[in-house]
């Protein structure tokens, strides 16, 4: 979950401002929070979520404790390939997450061959990705997901018009799923080089080498 601060600063002589952040990731923003605590002269302190409803400090340490179990500061790369010839489609993810104070990487890949196009490659592989989202009991965060399809996130950002069918039957799919999980999606293009490990994930399937794997990192 990422929060803003919002500070009230009060100096010796008693005047007094009011500080607003910019958004960051809550660990973070109790880490400076109490920092701005030792001061001394912070009057009032609280977080403001995303959806505007505001926390204290005591509240934002609590919720750091339940969320340390699970899956957290999740960023999910996908990336979808499809062969014109075979009708092939790879799909590729990986998951990058916190959990119980430690740094893991998820990464998956499929063949499938019931598609018809790149971009519907590049949906099923978000979809993917949202199916192991799934499995990890991962429930009502904000997640950032990346990819390299201009199609795909301009569509689900609501920037490009959905006019062939069969994408918009997986823009709903993918947008029912993630309300389902209770997930806010935030989406980042990025140059297929700055994919390239979803990309190799996919690459790997249309060439049948199956990857299913979490590690530590």
């Amino acid at each position: 979950m990422n929060v803003r601060i919002e500070l009230t600063y009060k100096t010796p002589k008693g005047t007094e401002a009011t500080f607003r952040s910019d958004e960051m990731y809550v660990g973070e923003a109790i880490l400076i929070a109490e920092d701005l605590e030792k001061t001394g002269r912070k009057k009032d302190i609280s977080f403001i979520d995303n959806y505007d409803a505001s926390l204290t400090l005591k509240e934002m340490k609590q919720f750091m404790k339940g969320i340390q179990t699970e899956p957290h500061k999740i960023t999910v790369y996908f990336d979808g390939g499809f062969n014109v010839e075979t009708y092939q489609s790879g799909l590729g993810c990986a998951i990058y997450y916190h959990q119980n104070r430690k740094s893991y990487r998820l990464r998956k890949n499929a063949l499938i061959d019931e598609l018809d196009s790149n971009n519907e490659a590049e949906y099923a592989a978000l979809h993917l990705a949202i199916q192991e989202l799934g499995l990890l009991n991962v429930a009502n965060i904000p997640i950032t997901f990346v990819g390299d399809s201009q199609v795909v996130l301009n569509q689900l950002n609501g920037e490009w018009p959905c006019m062939e069918e069969e994408l918009t039957k997986w823009a709903d799919r993918v947008e029912h799923d993630l309300e389902n999980l209770g997930i806010t999606p935030s989406y980042k293009l990025v140059s297929r080089k700055g994919n390239k490990e979803a990309d190799q994930l996919a690459s790997q399937a249309l060439k049948g080498i199956e990857i299913s794997s979490t590690k530590e990192t």
